[in-house]
Order: structure tokens, then C-alpha cells, then sequence
């Protein structure tokens, strides 16, 4: 282990555990080549932290499933913390400007973002990124978890996912999908399915996977994959028709749905996650604080029963774990992105 982590964790507060420190520190350094925590300062970091409001940047806009849990979230932190939380949205390309302008936020511990699986999306899809998330932020806190579905309009012949592919296979070129537009994660999913089964299925993006499933429902496209919670209401009221859950395990709220392994594809698990991230440099031992704080806030009964009404899973994790996270992700997707050729410059 590192001299700078003991030195780092020999003057923590005492709020903060050594053996916790020493861990998250190391960690921290080991998968950031240490440059997270570089210029940190070596005492005090965290004494009297926090001592005013913190800004909690969200990469979409109002109302998006990533605003929602993200103001969830930042109001329990903030009850927990004794200041502020200030949800500030900064939408575009993607989450990138969002992205962008945490990694570029000075490291004094007063800002943070709430980043979904573009963050291990955009390395494959863009050649130059305003920031470099391996660089330039430091992961804090692994989030929640939203399980996709894969829905069709009720006159596709298909009762089954199996069924739907075997249509596929036999009309090649003919059906279709809707996405939130080219790299997002139902537009990968339905890639990832492609490659899975080799079938041909023609992509129509949308402005957003709202929009997508709506188009589906008027019957402009055969197929999308949306959001559990975007779906129920619309699965309830047979607009649409449920092939399978891209899970490893069925939805509680749809019970009669069966998991994409259930359903004859295997290795077609596709989430929403999110994770927490501070810019880099930011001292260690608010890292651990704030971690700490997050994983206790989604723990609480009453944020588990918020994000639930969304549809949302909490699934608190450390910094470890979702560093973990974001380097298999970004494996899986650069993988397949680079398979389909796709680039966004």
C-alpha cells in the first residue's frame, strides 16, 4: 500500500475509520494510476466538511429518469449532511457536458455528478471528449439500477422473444427499432441483440427513448427497449407487449415477464445504472464521507421507498465497486461498438 495513503488516513478525522480510509485511498490510487488524489492536501482535508451547500450536477434534463433520483438522492444527503444539495442540470451530447463540467469543478469537495453508463459508453463513440473520466473524475459511490424491457407494438406476430427473433431471421431487414438516438443504451441493446442472434434490425432514432416507445405505440416502429418504470403503464394497458426483462432476474412488478435468459438469449443483460463521481483531486477523506453518506441514504427506508414509486432499484455500492462497474462496462461496450463500426464525431 502506498505511503500516501497511510499519510493521507494518518490524519483523517475521526468520523472516518482508518481501515476504510487506508482501503478506499489505495483503491483509488491503484485504478486511477494515482492522479485522483495527486495534488490533495496531505492534512485536514475534511475537517469542518461540509461548511456550505454542495452541487450536485445532473447530466439531463428536468424530469429525466437520472434528474429524478438524483434530486431523491441529493435531498437525503443533504438531510444527512446538515447543508445544502443543489441539483443543477446540465443536459447535452449525452451526459457529456454534464460530465464535462464536474471533471472540470475545482476538487474541493463541493461537487459531484450523478453519471449513468454513458460514462463508459462515450470513450468508444467519440474520438475528442472535453474530459477524460479515467483522469478526471473519482468514483464516490455506486447508485441505483433501472431494468431495460423489450417491448413490441401488439401487431408484431410475436408472443415470445423467441418468436420475435425467429421473425427476424425470416423477413431480414423488414423490422424495426426505436432508440433515444445512436450510442444509448437501447440503441447498444438492440445491437448487442443483433450480434447475439444474427438477425437484421432496421434503427430508427428518436429524440429520446420516450419518445421511441410513443412512436411504437402509434405503430411507426415494430420494437423498443425502454425502462421498466417508463413501461407498466402502458404494458397494463395493452399498448404494448412485454417480450422480456434484460435482467438476470424477473421484475417484481411484472412477475409474468421472464428474464432474457428465460426468454432464449443468453448474455442479454442491459441496465440503467448510475453511479456518483467527484472530480479528481478531490481529498480522500471527504471521498469516504461522501460515499459513506450515499450508500447510508439509499440504505434508508424512506429514499428506498421513493425511488421504488419510480420504479427505480436503489443498489448501493462503494467507490470500489463501481469502479469496477464502469471498467467492465466500458469493456463490454467498446467491444461492440467497435463490432458495429458506429462513431459519433
Amino acid at each position: 500500500m502506498s505511503g500516501y495513503a497511510f499519510t493521507v488516513c494518518e490524519s483523517r478525522p475521526r468520523s472516518i475509520g482508518n481501515r476504510g480510509c487506508l482501503i478506499a485511498v489505495s483503491l483509488v490510487l491503484a485504478l486511477f494510476g494515482g492522479s485522483a488524489f495527486a495534488q490533495a492536501p496531505a492534512t485536514g482535508a475534511g475537517q469542518g466538511y461540509p461548511s456550505k451547500p454542495i452541487r450536485l450536477i445532473l447530466p439531463f434534463p428536468p424530469g429525466a429518469p437520472n434528474d429524478m433520483v438524483g434530486r431523491a438522492l441529493g435531498q437525503k444527503l443533504s438531510e444527512q449532511l446538515g447543508e445544502s444539495v443543489v441539483a443543477e442540470n446540465r443536459p447535452g451530447a449525452g451526459g457529456n457536458v454534464g460530465l464535462g463540467a464536474a471533471a472540470k469543478s475545482p476538487p474541493d469537495g463541493y461537487t459531484f455528478v450523478l453519471a449513468t453508463p454513458g460514462i463508459a459508453i462515450s470513450p468508444s463513440l467519440y474520438s475528442k471528449l472535453n474530459y477524460d473520466a479515467a483522469r478526471d473524475l473519482a468514483p464516490v459511490a455506486r447508485v441505483t439500477t433501472n431494468q431495460n424491457i423489450l417491448l413490441v407494438h401488439p401487431s408484431v406476430p410475436a408472443k415470445t422473444l423467441k418468436q420475435f427473433i425467429s421473425l427476424a431471421r425470416a423477413h431480414p431487414g423488414v423490422l424495426n427499432f426505436a432508440s433515444g438516438g445512436p450510442g444509448t443504451t437501447n440503441h447498444l441493446a438492440n445491437e448487442l441483440l443483433k450480434k447475439l442472434e444474427n438477425i437484421n434490425l432496421v434503427h430508427v432514432p428518436y429524440k429520446g427513448a420516450t419518445l421511441g416507445m410513443i412512436a411504437m405505440i402509434g405503430g411507426e416502429v415494430d420494437e423498443v427497449i425502454v425502462p421498466v418504470a417508463s413501461a407498466i403503464p402502458q404494458i397494463r394497458a395493452g399498448k404494448v407487449r412485454a417480450l422480456a426483462v434484460l435482467a438476470e432476474r424477473r421484475v417484481p412488478a411484472l412477475p409474468e415477464v421472464p428474464t432474457s435468459k428465460e426468454a432464449g438469449v443468453d448474455n442479454f443483460v442491459v441496465s440503467l445504472w448510475y453511479g456518483l463521481f467527484a472530480p479528481a483531486r478531490t481529498a480522500p477523506e471527504i471521498v469516504v464521507r461522501v460515499s459513506r453518506e450515499a450508500i447510508k441514504a439509499l440504505e434508508s427506508p424512506d429514499l428506498r421507498r421513493r425511488l421504488a414509486a419510480m420504479g427505480v432499484d436503489p443498489w448501493p455500492g462503494t467507490a470500489e465497486q463501481l469502479a469496477s462497474l464502469v471498467r467492465d462496462e466500458t469493456a463490454r461496450y467498446a467491444t461492440l461498438i467497435r463490432s458495429i463500426g458506429l462513431r459519433l464525431d
